[in-house]
């Protein structure tokens, strides 16, 4: 049978996964609070406790308009899931504890670092110093994937030892490279690996090598010139606190204050932003009377991978894509118009999908 898709079907509620990490005592929970309108307490004990979880909407004002534009009976947009880890103590690398086991699970890492300074707030490490508390944390990091490889090359020796060949001839001189990699203290993130070795190490989940966004968490006099940090990860200065109390306002009232402080975009926004541009993602769309739907792709997907976003089956039985951009469609307002205009295409499978496009697939099952 024939069948048009607007998106009926859901095959993964969250879009994205931020593991938030960082020492004790440095607004880890604050800035949490702060992305997802939540109140969870402060003060974890070092690596103790279980992760606080929210999941938070992305914000986006192309579905809104879309919504307004088709009045469809559901609305959704795309989701993100915020896991705010126990803060991280020094040496805990050495062990296979839960805040590991927890960050090895999320795409991309958001480390809280200290720049507020408040003598009410102890810091671990006795003083603030952004640039320290950022190379320290990333060594850590390092330390526990080091581990992991040289605990992995163990055992691949001790089972070569008993005549057992390996599954993958890839792994072997993959994580040789790594480990290497890693004793220089340099983080995965920056190795070049080649799609095989890609392939070897994919399943370790190694720490260092997840993408990486640092938060810098200044004070509200820090805000006019916020602290240099040097970093090979990107870097978003924010103030937690008034980012926390800003998610607590309503709209109204936090627009007012932001513009007060010359913010432009809240934390929230700037933060999701950064991160899909970090993993290489971003927006396409469905659009039609039952729903308005925002779905994450990665950049450069063609045709057939945006629709098996949607469900297997439509990438399956695909037939064709139609395609109009966003704004043919919202100056246009109707499919009919942009297809009389010309503005309406039809691609196939290799067709790269674009950001922002509304797309529907004509799929056969």
């Amino acid at each position: 049978m024939l069948g048009w898709l607007v998106a009926p079907f859901l095959q993964n509620d969250i879009d994205m996964r931020l593991g938030i990490i960082g020492w004790p005592l440095v607004g880890k929970t604050t800035v949490f609070n702060a992305l997802t309108r939540s109140a969870a307490r402060t003060g974890f004990g070092a690596g103790s406790g279980a992760p606080n979880v929210a999941i938070v909407r992305v914000p986006d004002d192309r579905v809104e308009r879309l919504a307004a534009l088709f009045s469809p009976k559901k609305t959704t947009f795309a989701t993100v899931e915020y896991i705010d880890l126990p803060g991280f103590e020094r040496g805990k690398g050495k062990d296979s504890d839960q805040f590991l086991t927890n960050a090895r699970k999320v795409d991309a890492l958001v480390q809280v670092v200290r720049a507020f300074v408040d003598d009410n707030v102890p810091h671990a490490e006795g003083s603030v110093d952004p640039r320290r508390d950022g190379r320290l944390m990333e060594e850590e990091l390092i330390l526990a994937d080091q581990i992991t490889v040289e605990k992995r090359l163990e055992n691949i020796a001790a089972q070569a030892k008993r005549g057992k060949k390996p599954e993958s001839p890839d792994e072997q001189p993959a994580l040789e490279k790594a480990l290497a990699h890693l004793e220089s203290v340099r983080p995965l993130r920056t190795l070049e690996l080649s799609s095989s070795e890609e392939v070897a190490l994919r399943g370790f989940a190694f720490l260092s090598q997840k993408p990486l966004l640092v938060v810098l968490n200044m004070g509200e006099d820090q805000m006019a010139a916020p602290p240099a940090l040097a970093s090979d990860a990107p870097v978003l200065a924010v103030c937690g606190k008034l980012e926390e109390e800003l998610a607590q306002l309503p709209d109204a009232e936090a627009a007012e204050l932001m513009a007060s402080y010359g913010i432009a975009r809240s934390g929230l926004e700037r933060v999701i932003q950064a991160s899909y541009d970090l993993l290489g993602l971003m927006s396409f769309y469905t659009a039609g009377d039952d729903e308005v739907k925002a779905w994450t792709i990665r950049k450069q997907s063609p045709a057939v991978e945006a629709a098996r976003t949607i469900h297997s089956d439509i990438a399956r039985g695909f037939i064709r894509a139609e395609v109009v951009s966003y704004d043919d469609l919202m100056e246009l307002k109707t499919f009919p118009r942009a297809r009389e205009v010309g503005k309406l295409r039809l691609e196939g499978k290799d067709y790269v999908v674009q950001d922002g496009e509304v797309v529907h697939f004509r799929f056969a099952v």
